[in-house]
């Protein structure tokens, strides 16, 4: 069987991969923007360069292709509602072209009415499309809270019941929710290619109802923590999202589109779930959460939600790095070291690990991009082990990695331009360079008013990492 899989470097994405690439009765293909961006080439799977919008590359990818996954959303966009629905119609009109026999696509639980969001009605109208040719097979899989390591629905929750003992919450608590493990989500997914059924099918797929009182509640008793919630019905959408914004992982623009689709509930409205999938039953909400917990744990975060955000480490990184404007370069000597333990101690550098002495000031720069809306420091690493392009990296983003030689990170924090961090073993040398791109006259002003920091900063991380690389064992 010939499947083609999008989205291949997203939350359910990546995980997927996995799971198709233990399936010896497919043939996978994978449709992504850059190759560097997936994790785990393997020989056997065709990788095609190029997005929804080129429909080119859509051809290459979707020919000869029986069945399609489409995983895409542009949330990361301004515009995504305009670009959802280009997005769908490229693919129908091409997947038709090539005779694509069935899209499998996954989409979010919820109904079209007044109260609906733009982000819910946004995936609602991507099904709409993607069903409306009745020359192909669709099955339109519909989950609500996805509870896994990385999900951006659990590490909200988490972060909430971890942090504050006592929650001033809104009314949306209250509302009701059919949550869901990513496990399910994955096999309801993978079994999708084996369904039989001969029209396209809207699936519903969940576990208990809750409201997210109780899973914020029932997430506290699994964490072993006792934890009171205070509602107060006045609290505003906006003033909601920054809340989630200060004490979470996840950036205003993604808090305040989440916060708008819990205005309704989303509880499933077919029982197509049991009828064409009766071997997949879904796990509790807290045995959900008890994996999700023992993969962090573990240290066996496959993906995160941030994974796939706005695409930029996508681009070349050198032409991008030529053109800044200001550079903070810094080399040491280390012909007398192994260049392997060099490269462990730079890329085990931020989350949990610290940024080498001066963490204060990093946590500072955290809290100002948080409030100004940005992502700050609470993203931390997926794993404080390894590292992997597109991961993000505290309020950076891992745009290139080459083993023993180059780490190359892109900021995402907010500022008046655009920053690059790299380091690099060349000529038996580390080579550290902070490099910027100011925005107009206060981006200038904004660089040389950090020089003085920076002399400290980066002084003494490049010292560190040699001085962490000497003192690694194996």
């Amino acid at each position: 069987m010939k499947v083609l899989l999008t989205g291949s470097t997203g939350y359910i994405g990546r995980r997927l991969k996995q799971k198709l690439l233990n399936d010896e009765n497919i043939e996978l293909s994978l449709l992504v923007r850059n190759k560097k961006s997936v994790s785990s080439l393997n020989k056997n799977i065709k990788i095609i360069e190029g997005d929804t919008f080129n429909k080119d590359s859509l051809r290459e990818a979707l020919k000869n292709i029986e069945i399609a996954y489409y995983l895409i959303h542009s949330l990361s966009n301004e515009n995504y509602k305009d670009l959802d629905k280009i997005s769908a119609q490229n693919f129908l009109e091409i997947a038709n072209e090539c005779g694509v026999k069935r899209i499998i696509y996954l989409g979010e639980l919820g109904v079209k009415n007044e109260n609906t969001s733009e982000h819910l009605l946004s995936r609602i109208e991507t099904g709409e499309i993607l069903s409306s040719n009745k020359n192909i097979q669709t099955i339109w899989l519909r989950a609500g809270v996805i509870i896994g390591s990385g999900s951006a629905s659990f590490e909200i929750i988490r972060n909430l019941v971890e942090k504050l003992p006592i929650m001033t919450t809104p009314k949306w608590v209250d509302t009701k929710a059919q949550p869901i493990s990513v496990n399910d989500v994955l096999s309801y997914l993978h079994n999708s290619l084996y369904l039989d059924a001969e029209r396209s099918l809207i699936v519903d797929v969940g576990s208990e109802q809750l409201s997210y009182k109780n899973m914020m509640l029932k997430t506290a008793k699994v964490l072993g923590l006792k934890r009171y919630l205070i509602t107060f019905p006045f609290m505003s959408i906006n003033l909601s999202s920054y809340w989630l914004n200060l004490f979470t992982p996840v950036n205003f623009k993604v808090a305040k589109a989440l916060i708008e689709g819990l205005k309704s509930e989303v509880i499933i409205q077919n029982d197509n779930a049991k009828k064409y999938f009766p071997n997949t039953i879904p796990i509790s909400y807290e045995d959900a959460v008890k994996n999700a917990i023992k993969e962090i744990e573990n240290n066996q975060v496959i993906s995160r939600w941030n994974d796939k955000g706005d695409g930029v480490w996508e681009k070349n990184p050198q032409n991008e790095i030529s053109k800044a404007i200001f550079i903070d370069r810094r080399e040491l000597d280390i012909s007398n070291l192994d260049t392997s333990k060099v490269y462990q101690s730079f890329i085990s550098i931020g989350g949990e690990n610290g940024w080498f002495d001066f963490d204060f000031l990093w946590e500072i720069r955290g809290i100002i991009d948080k409030l100004v809306g940005g992502v700050g420091l609470k993203r931390g690493r997926r794993s404080q082990c390894d590292l992997r392009i597109s991961d993000c990296l505290d309020f950076w983003k891992v745009v290139d990695l080459k083993e023993n030689e180059r780490l190359l990170l892109y900021a995402q924090m907010k500022l008046p331009g655009e920053a690059w961090l790299e380091f690099k073993i060349k000529d038996n040398k580390l080579i550290q360079s902070a490099y910027f791109y100011p925005r107009g006259v206060f981006g200038r002003l904004y660089w040389y008013s950090l020089v003085p920091l920076h002399y400290f900063i980066f002084n003494n991380m490049i010292k560190s990492i040699v001085k962490k690389a000497k003192n690694i064992t194996s």
